[in-house]
């Protein structure tokens, strides 16, 4: 389907006489879709920070040494609730932390399954009209959540089948975002702009945070709410200005060139201006060389973040940090520095696998390095503040580095694949896949949690060293690859010529 002229920018252009350059449009596509991706995390992190406030008891959660008597004076009702750190039923009850674990489940399994099917449909469909529909609903049933609280609602069911919606309208969003940056930009330094960009994944992990913690003392309800209407008024904006792809502000030709220059702007999904393209299919995106290694590698990085974006507020709150137990808005807070350091592992990420043209070395050598991070944080976070803020920034950068070098670069890279002869639509589809099928991690990893938390932190811990070494080693195929290539590149190169082409770069 033809993208069309988004009427914020048809009213623009009416007023002022005269289209929009594709510098502007490029601005502009930066722009709303990277504040649009952080709304999309924004409404989905707010669970991990209500967590603690829903299920605040200790007696079952693998901390034993956790005394129940600091949370007695936090526990009060009201004529109308069951107020703030009181709990909620059904999660207040003994099997409370294996709730909340289903319901991060029904979310993560839906949004997994919703991914393959929005990919597929947005190679064939206006994106911005996707995005907006996914935004508006997803912020409706994010909000929904919150007014249990007003309505005082204690049916797991209501609470599991919101979230089961809103996870299907949170999958609109990673797809669409990647295809129509893919629109707009080219490919010389892929990974380190994307890398740049992807930012927006901890920006609006840590303004979920900030905002949910902020809200609290207000009543959890409203940490659901606010963020619920913050998507939604991002999604209007979309619909009024983002511009899909190029054609969407006219000729091709006309907008591509750049002012006073005669090359055109190539974008992303570079191909044949000349041959009828056809939507490429599920079963022949799945072929394309190296995506399978990489969605599967992804299965195992996202099971790791995803336990950390869910539950690393609680894990905090529960845990003595020398020697003292942070509430849960600061746990809230403090969580919010595994998502800065993710910002600066995406961006090393990025330019490391630019300056080295190797994507799979670069992500297995940050997931081999995210094991001692992960070990040293669970060991060493508890004796004291500095200790835990340290590891927790180090954890993040190395663990969210390969998640967010695989998602952006690697699956553009995919997108446009010299198997695909040239054909342009196939990076939704392809997106779609890797990303799918590292949300299905997603959703184990948080599930998992649930339960084996009540038996111990170190087994979670466990788990998430293991998922992190069976992800780098899903890539040593494609390492080795790389690797061989670099050796015989550089013995077939004369021997003057071994070291200029590494300073030229430089």
């Amino acid at each position: 389907m033809r993208s069309t002229k988004p009427p914020g920018i048809h009213l623009f252009e009416h007023v002022q006489g005269n289209p929009l350059s594709v510098r502007s449009c490029q601005t502009l596509v930066l722009i709303l879709t990277f504040f649009s991706y952080a709304s999309y995390h924004a409404a989905r992190k707010t669970t991990s920070v209500v967590k603690g406030v829903l299920d605040p008891k200790t007696s079952n959660i693998g901390l034993l040494h956790s005394p129940r008597f600091l949370y007695l004076d936090k526990c009060h009702i009201s004529e109308k609730h069951v107020v703030l750190y009181g709990g909620w039923a059904p999660f207040d009850s003994r099997d409370g932390t294996g709730l909340l674990g289903d319901i991060d489940l029904a979310f993560l399994a839906i949004y997994a399954i919703g991914m393959f099917f929005v990919g597929h449909i947005g190679d064939r469909v206006d994106l911005r009209i996707l995005l907006t529909v996914g935004m508006v609903g997803a912020g409706l049933f994010t909000a929904a959540f919150g007014v249990g609280y007003w309505l005082n609602i204690h049916s797991f069911y209501y609470f599991l089948g919101i979230q089961l919606i809103a996870g299907l309208f949170q999958s609109t969003g990673w797809p669409s975002v990647v295809a129509v940056v893919g629109n707009w930009f080219g490919k010389r330094k892929r990974g380190l702009i994307m890398g740049i960009w992807n930012a927006h994944t901890s920006v609006g992990n840590i303004s979920g945070s900030l905002i949910a913690s902020a809200l609290l003392k207000f009543g959890w309800g409203w940490s659901f709410l606010v963020p619920g209407v913050i998507i939604s008024l991002f999604g209007l904006m979309v619909f009024l200005f983002l511009p899909a792809s190029p054609e969407a502000i006219g000729t091709e030709d006309d907008h591509l060139k750049e002012p006073g220059n005669n090359e055109t702007v190539t974008p992303l999904l570079e191909g044949q201006a000349d041959v009828a393209e056809k939507a490429v299919g599920f079963t022949e995106a799945l072929r394309i060389p190296g995506v399978m290694p990489f969605a599967l590698c992804l299965f195992f990085c996202k099971l790791v973040a995803y336990t950390f974006l869910y539950w690393l507020p609680f894990y905090i709150s529960h845990t003595a940090i020398g020697g003292e137990y942070l509430s849960d808005s600061a746990a809230g807070a403090l969580s919010t520095l595994f998502d800065f350091g993710g910002v600066l592992g995406g961006i090393l990420a990025g330019h490391i696998s630019d300056r080295l043209d190797a994507r799979a070395l670069t992500a297995a050598s940050f997931t081999f390095a995210a094991i001692p991070a992960l070990f040293f944080y669970h060991i060493c976070g508890s004796i004291s503040l500095y200790w835990n803020i340290i590891l927790m920034l180090i954890t993040g950068m190395l663990v969210n580095g390969p998640y967010a070098l695989i998602t952006t670069a690697v699956s553009a890279d995919l997108g446009t694949h010299s198997s695909l002869r040239g054909n342009s639509r196939a990076l939704a589809t392809v997106t779609a896949i890797i990303d799918g099928t590292g949300s299905a991690g997603a959703a184990i990893g948080p599930l998992l949690t649930g339960y084996i938390s009540a038996k111990s932190w170190t087994a979670v811990f466990t788990m998430l060293i293991v998922a992190a070494l069976i992800a780098g080693m899903l890539l040593s195929k494609l390492v080795m690859a790389e690797v061989s290539a670099k050796v015989e590149a550089w013995r077939s190169a004369p021997v003057g010529d071994r070291f200029v082409s590494s300073v030229e770069e430089a």
